[in-house]
């Protein structure tokens, strides 16, 4: 289905960055220009970093990080995510309406999985900062005692990718602020725009001078940062194969990192699922922003007895699904980032196409009728194997493989044979059966009877090439942490910290 609205996109401009807790001058002349993938059309433009200015970012997290802020204490950290929390939900319209033009998120994904998400995420990051243990007492095993504490790893480079910008922002610096630390945020250059809004609820939540820098930047300055020697952490959300050089870098120079990289993760639906439950979770979990969700579900798993039927359960979701001007709510599918990103989508249909996978839905068609921007219609591939091309790589768009399985040993098999490990889900009536699937499918996070396992109290990340580390929940903390121990005598007093 088809639906379109005149789209009339704001134009935000911004010429200074935000370092130290002040809007200052770019020190070279060139600019990005922002380009609306639902318009085409330019609605905003930032300054683009020279690494001098990477230096003054750098620089002012290193003065933050041994001033005032190393003297406040976990319960002032945790207010303060609260107010950060509590400004992006007061400006939840300027948020949304700007990531619907940058990004072409649909609506209501826009409002609840970037904007309200964001919000929650550091919402939690302060329940947790209250009750999470920076030090702690134990009997030494010689007799004495040790305290193990938890201390700020220091500054951090936060990169930030351009599907979901602010939730990833708050993924990033929700810990940082949590732990003590300080950080210098590069925005994607298909996205810098929102953070901008987000340096503002910076400012009127109070946050010290330095502790947050926000600097646009292209490929080269980005490396730049990240081997910067002051940087004591990376924190990357991406593609893996930029993963992998952020990954290397690190290593060669003994840097902290946290990677989340791709997916490819599998929906299984067992053979005494309820369709008309698991459906909706299934298409919802697939097509999220687009398509372009590292978590998204795009190999769905059927038993060989009920193939035909949640083919064609399938086919009728995803033909339903109205594609269109993201800024109109009732759309459920908007354009891709860019044009080289619907080329690279058109590709994968292609190659599904040339490997023997039957097209039941889309096929790699351009909607008509909705104007410009870079939309793919919603795909929905049949007859796959899981060595298809289609079934191995991240597309990062709105295709959906189905593929068939035997039982569900067959079914965990399939779900396994993945170079990606990031997300899952499995439907059934049976909710023992599905934790004992769960328990087997090796991925970071994984859903029973619903869309996907993200939680914002528990850890989120990925197993083999879907990267290293974890965010969120405690564990999010603790990866901003250094753990040190401490080796006291016996029956020692210890005074607060």
């Amino acid at each position: 289905m088809l639906r379109s609205a005149a789209q009339g996109d704001e134009v935000h401009t911004y010429d200074k960055f935000f370092i130290g807790g002040e809007w200052v001058e770019p020190a070279g002349s060139e600019t990005l220009k922002v380009t609306s993938p639902t318009s085409q059309e330019i609605i905003g433009s930032v300054p683009v970093a020279t690494a001098a200015d990477m230096d003054r970012a750098v620089a002012a997290a290193q003065a933050a990080f041994a001033g005032e802020w190393s003297t406040w204490t976990p319960s002032q950290r945790a207010d303060l995510l609260q107010r950060i929390a509590d400004g992006i939900t007061a400006r939840q319209d300027d948020f949304t309406n700007l990531i619907v033009s940058e990004v072409g998120a649909p609506y209501y994904f826009s409002l609840f999985g970037q904007v309200l998400a964001a919000s929650m995420v550091f919402g939690a990051f302060a329940q947790h900062t209250r009750v999470f243990p920076f030090e702690e007492q134990r009997p030494g095993s010689l007799g004495g005692t040790i305290l193990v504490r938890r201390e700020p790893v220091g500054v951090c480079a936060g990169i930030i990718p351009w599907n979901v910008p602010l939730f990833i922002t708050a993924l990033k610096v929700g810990p940082t602020i949590a732990s003590g630390s300080t950080i210098v945020l590069k925005p994607a250059p298909e996205t810098p725009l929102d953070a901008n809004i987000f340096a503002e609820v910076l400012i009127d939540a109070g946050v010290p001078a330095g502790v947050v820098n926000i600097v646009a930047a292209d490929r080269e300055v980005g490396e730049h940062l990240v081997r910067h020697p002051a940087i004591d952490k990376v924190s990357f959300t991406g593609s893996t194969a930029a993963g992998r050089k952020i990954g290397a870098i690190c290593g060669e120079m003994l840097k902290r990192c946290t990677l989340e990289l791709g997916g490819k993760s599998a929906a299984i639906i067992c053979d005494d699922a309820n369709l008309a439950e698991a459906i909706p979770h299934v298409v919802g979990g697939g097509l999220m922003n687009n398509g372009q969700a590292c978590v998204a579900l795009t190999r769905v798993l059927a038993p060989r007895s009920r193939y035909d039927e949640i083919r064609d359960a399938l086919a009728a979701a995803v033909a339903a699904q109205t594609v269109g001007d993201p800024s109109v709510p009732e759309n459920m599918v908007g354009p891709l980032i860019a044009e080289r990103q619907r080329d690279r989508v058109e590709g994968y249909i292609a190659k599904g196409k040339a490997e023997g996978a039957s097209v039941v839905v889309g096929g790699g068609s351009r909607p008509d009728g909705i104007g410009p921007g870079w939309y793919v219609a919603p795909t929905l591939f049949a007859d796959v194997d899981n060595s298809m091309t289609i079934a191995r790589e991240e597309i990062f768009g709105p295709v959906l493989s189905l593929i068939a399985y035997d039982d569900l040993e067959d079914a965990i098999a399939i779900a396994n044979d993945s170079d990606y490990g990031l997300a899952g889900a499995v439907y059934t009536a049976d909710v023992a059966k599905g934790i004992g699937v769960a328990r087997r499918v090796r991925t970071g996070t994984f859903a029973v009877n619903t869309m996907q396992g993200m939680d914002f109290n528990g850890p989120f990340g990925g197993f083999k090439t879907s990267g290293v580390g974890r965010e969120l929940g405690p564990e999010g903390i603790h990866a901003y942490c250094e753990d040190k121990t401490i080796s006291l005598p016996a029956g020692t007093e210890i005074p607060p910290g």
